[in-house]
């Protein structure tokens, strides 16, 4: 039996992938120190329409069930949903392709992440949730095709390898789980979230050669931070709803409803400089990104949930105390003054 080391089998890994890539047209490569800063394109902002939906599905059920078991179901499924996201969002701030394929592999995203959605009400036991992790393999799949796309380019075949060959992995333990009954299941799925993990700070060492656009990441971070803020303001709009007359007590709950998520928006883009423009520039720079990029993770929970709680305040706004389930949930968050940096 031959004896082949593991650098050994990534470098025939990857070798094949090349010559693969070889074969497609490759993307633009937005990786540059200087120039004119990149834009959020078209595409990705129809990108991010898909995520509303499915911010919004995932959170149906928590507005019967407050408990500590349904908001942990909450912060795993909305941490793929992010995951997702994420993935697609780093990718688009360092290659890009406005051509028929790049359109037809962002159209089969979107349909992985509406399908995803439609998984993500029930317990993380069920049959359901099987297919909400074979929907989220299926995106991982497709973001490695699109770095696949990325290794015909010489400066960032190393990068473009060490993603695909690590989210190919981890796509295949997301679609063994699926067929997995609990609980080995989260036995599975916590290799494949360690995979997908581990994947993103191994690649991460390139970062300080191959940075991502100062002022692409931070906006496709400020939009996500926006569709969050608006599943509140829906919120306090379904709350608005259902009140059955409009006492003081209610109108007052729907205004300071609606000043609490204004406050947030200001806190964040302002107060946090949320989406200032961050240049990587040394080894120290790429920590401070990691930091504040995984930062976004529990401030998104927290946002998202608490825009739960805004609604059910709202909506029973009328002289009725929030219940203490509910009332944790939006008074439990850790607010944290993330510090402004940039080059």
């Amino acid at each position: 039996m031959l004896d082949v080391s593991p650098l050994e089998t990534r470098t025939r890994t990857a070798a094949g992938l090349s010559s693969v890539a070889a074969w497609l047209p490759p993307p633009a490569f937005w990786c540059r120190r200087g120039g004119d800063g990149r834009r959020v394109t078209w595409i990705e902002l129809f990108f991010d329409l898909v995520f509303v939906a499915a911010v919004a599905q995932v959170g149906t059920p928590l507005l019967v069930d407050h408990s500590l078991r349904a908001v942990g179901r909450y912060a795993f499924l909305l941490t793929l949903i992010w995951s997702a996201w994420n993935g697609y969002a780093v990718y688009a701030t360092r290659f890009d392709a406005d051509d028929g394929l790049q359109r037809g592999l962002t159209l089969a995203q979107m349909v992985a992440v509406i399908f995803m959605a439609a998984n993500a009400e029930d317990d993380l036991g069920s049959v359901s949730s099987a297919g909400f992790a074979a929907a989220y393999a299926v995106m991982r799949l497709i973001l490695v095709a699109q770095y696949v796309r990325a290794l015909a380019i010489p400066e960032a075949r190393r990068l473009a390898g060490e993603y695909a060959i690590g989210f190919t992995i981890a796509a295949a333990l997301w679609l063994v789980s699926s067929v997995t009954s609990a609980p080995a299941r989260f036995v599975v799925w916590f290799a494949a979230i360690s995979v997908d993990a581990g994947t993103s700070l191994m690649a991460s060492r390139h970062t300080e050669r191959l940075p991502p656009d100062a002022s692409h990441l931070p906006e496709r971070f400020g939009l996500f931070t926006l569709i969050l803020l608006g599943e509140s303001i829906v919120a306090v709009m379904k709350g608005v709803q259902a009140q059955p007359d409009w006492t003081p007590a209610a109108a007052a709950s729907a205004l300071l409803g609606m000043g609490f998520v204004f406050a947030l928006w200001w806190w964040y883009f302002d107060g946090a400089g949320g989406a200032a423009e961050r240049a990587v520039r040394s080894r120290a720079d790429v920590r401070r990104l990691e930091v504040w990029t995984y930062a976004h993770l529990p401030l998104y929970i927290g946002l998202a949930l608490a825009s739960v709680s805004v609604e059910r305040a709202v909506r029973d706004g009328a002289g009725v105390p929030l219940p203490a389930d509910a009332a944790w949930v939006l008074c439990a968050r850790r607010r944290r003054q993330w510090s402004r940096w940039s080059c």
